[in-house]
């Protein structure tokens, strides 16, 4: 079933570290030999053996409406003729920028840039910048890419593989990263009182996409916006995931809060290589060239990934209703899911926002990184590999969350459901 991915891998750990060019490709937390795709079209994915998935990744993201979604191919073969890179401003750069700061709640200028590790690494040094302080505070199991001080008890891979302190990070960088448990209100408190005057930014997922999908609890992110105004810290929402997914607006519109800086990233690729941040004018106008702040980037407003991005974000602004149908989507297949785990009677959880959605093995409710990592993940390998087995591709890690593209039939979701019903009865 998997030859030719078989021997792609076998080939690929010849050349490339582990085989993959991102660890979670590697299925090491799910066992097996990772699937080599070949293609991709609408809802599904087609690997080198021939194999056909229904796709819960999307690209972690950024597929919003379906792969090869024919807007963006035709948009990247008319502007590749024209040349692939310049090194100079573009029209598009200035378009894209005003398309984002029209549809961003709270962003009145922006930087683009080529992947969310670099959005948020630049964010966190405009916050120093601004703010002449040095320390930040990140959430457990929270992943801001693996720019250095952001591996300090980092989700997504970082989790996915149990490192807990990575080789290479510097003990002078990572005691300037404090960490806290997401939703944990006090324990921010705490750390601000303990490192009073020393702190320039607290960074958090508003929704949290790398140790499954997490929600903040009520009153959780109003109280950091309310710590951040009465202790100058500059408040910055990591949106790389949830940024126009969740709504034209993203988190910050869902969720009707407002950061100081934003960072950007799948979404605004349409699949191509991209990252942005942005946020208030008084912030973002100590970036270089206007203030010393340095940040540059030859690849930076590359115009394949700006028309990409545009393409994908114009449709998602003039059609705002694709936000209820992927969330309706969302909602029929979590319905299902629930049905089906019900019937099979062992603990569960469901946590979904929009078109976010993460199941976990667990009897107590998924809030943070610790509940996460207690419910029963060893259940997941399993799982992953029957649904894998009757066509249903989702994250190859029990600490990812899914994500719905809106090219999903109902009649995919219901063969989704289906095979759930049946892979729960492989792991009895």
């Amino acid at each position: 079933m998997y030859e030719k991915s078989q021997q792609l891998f076998e080939r690929a750990q010849q050349s490339i570290p582990g085989g993959v060019n991102s660890p979670v490709r590697a299925f090491k937390s799910v066992g097996g030999t990772p699937v080599f795709m070949q293609k991709a079209k609408g809802a599904y994915l087609y690997d080198v053996d021939g194999n056909r998935y229904i796709d819960y990744i999307a690209s972690w993201g950024p597929m919003i409406l379906g792969h090869a979604w024919e807007p963006v191919v035709t948009a990247i073969q008319e502007y590749a003729a024209y040349s692939t890179s310049y090194g100079a401003p573009t029209l598009l750069e200035v378009e894209m920028a005003e398309l984002i700061c029209s549809l961003a709640p709270n962003v009145d200028m922006i930087r683009m840039v080529s992947s969310g590790t670099e959005a948020c690494m630049s964010a966190i040094r405009l916050a120093r910048g601004y703010t002449g302080r040095n320390k930040i505070i990140k959430f457990t199991g929270h992943y801001h890419g693996h720019a250095d001080p952001f591996l300090v008890k980092a989700g997504s891979g970082v989790a996915t593989f149990n490192i807990q302190t990575v080789p290479g990070v510097t003990p002078g960088v990572a005691q300037d990263t404090l960490t806290a448990p997401y939703n944990d209100l006090d324990a921010v408190k705490k750390l601000a009182a303990a490192h009073k005057g020393e702190i320039a930014a607290i960074i958090v997922e508003p929704v949290a996409g790398n140790m499954g999908c997490i929600l903040p609890q009520p009153g959780f992110l109003e109280g950091l916006r309310t710590l951040c105004d009465a202790e100058g810290i500059v408040f910055i929402l990591d949106e790389v995931m949830t940024g126009f997914r969740l709504a034209p607006g993203g988190a910050q519109e869902r969720l009707g809060i407002r950061a100081d800086l934003l960072t950007y990233g799948k979404v605004i690729g349409g699949g191509m290589p991209v990252g942005a941040f942005g946020g208030k004018k008084e912030i973002m106008q100590l970036i270089a060239p206007l203030g010393n702040v340095y940040q540059a980037g030859t690849l930076s407003g590359n115009p394949i990934a700006m028309i990409a991005g545009y393409t994908l974000l114009k449709e998602l602004k003039n059609n705002p209703s694709i936000y209820r149908e992927l969330e309706e989507k969302t909602l029929y297949l979590r319905n299902g899911l629930d049905k089906v785990l019900k019937a099979w009677g062992q603990p569960y959880q469901i946590n979904q926002l929009g078109s976010m959605i993460s199941l976990h093995f667990s009897e107590h409710p998924v809030t943070d990184f610790a509940s996460a990592s207690a419910a029963n993940n060893a259940r997941f390998p399993a799982f992953f590999h029957a649904m894998l087995k009757r066509g249903v591709y989702l994250p190859p890690s029990a600490f990812e969350s899914w994500f719905l593209n809106n090219a999903l039939t109902y009649n995919d979701l219901d063969s989704t459901i289906t095979a759930a019903e049946a892979s729960l009865k492989d792991l009895n």
